[in-house]
């Protein structure tokens, strides 16, 4: 008699792995260590987190971490884990679209991750691959972040007053400033690092080019 037996989802070795990434995810964002508040917005460093996610465990994974994350940063509208000012603001609006605004970006960053990690393994060294994913964590969080918070509440009194009449392009590249840069080059260094030691750890499969 036969019986299926279905392979899982993750290996105990990747849920232990999506388990300590939403720990530090936690972590970061109850502590100091995950934001550095600069005038409106933070230098964020959980987008690391979540590109390790998206390396070691693909879109799904990668789609976990950052709706963790992006909880995370909803709960902060309402002074949970810390206060985003911008983001109580954004909640007395509308509350709804807050919750989008804030847990939606991160969530499809994390999501795109994966593809992108797996698309560039297959053509680059591990290193490489892992590098430019950390950099795209950082640049989708900010590019996701900032359209939906112009396209949810670009019309709102607080959002005009931000823009100042000036192009919206211009606006977001001088609102996020050193902020996205930061963020960027951080994300892309740890990364890098974090998902190279994983791959000779064997965490992170080989792929055939």
């Amino acid at each position: 008699m036969k019986t299926n037996s279905k392979k899982p989802f993750f290996t105990t070795t990747q849920l232990v792995i999506l388990g300590l990434m939403s720990a530090i995810l936690l972590l970061m964002a109850y502590t100091p260590l995950g934001y550095l508040n600069i005038g409106p917005l933070a230098i964020t460093f959980n987008v690391i987190p979540v590109a390790v996610s998206a390396i070691a465990l693909g879109p799904v994974g990668g789609l976990a971490a950052g709706a963790v994350f992006g909880l995370t940063s909803f709960l902060q509208c309402i002074g949970v884990g810390g206060t985003s000012a911008m983001g109580a603001i954004l909640f007395n609006i509308n509350p709804f679209l807050a919750f989008v605004q804030r847990f939606v970006p991160r969530a499809l960053d994390g999501f795109l991750l994966g593809y992108i990690f797996r698309f560039m393994h297959r053509h680059q060294n591990i290193y490489v691959a892992c590098a430019v994913t950390g950099f795209c964590s950082a640049f989708l969080n900010t590019l996701l972040f900032m359209l939906a918070l112009v396209g949810l509440f670009g019309n709102t009194e607080y959002m005009q007053n931000l823009i100042g009449g000036r192009n919206i392009i211009l606006f977001i590249c001088s609102f996020v400033g050193i902020n996205a840069v930061c963020e960027m080059v951080s994300s892309t260094i740890l990364t890098g690092a974090i998902g190279t030691a994983l791959y000779k750890a064997k965490v992170i499969p080989q792929v055939q080019r």
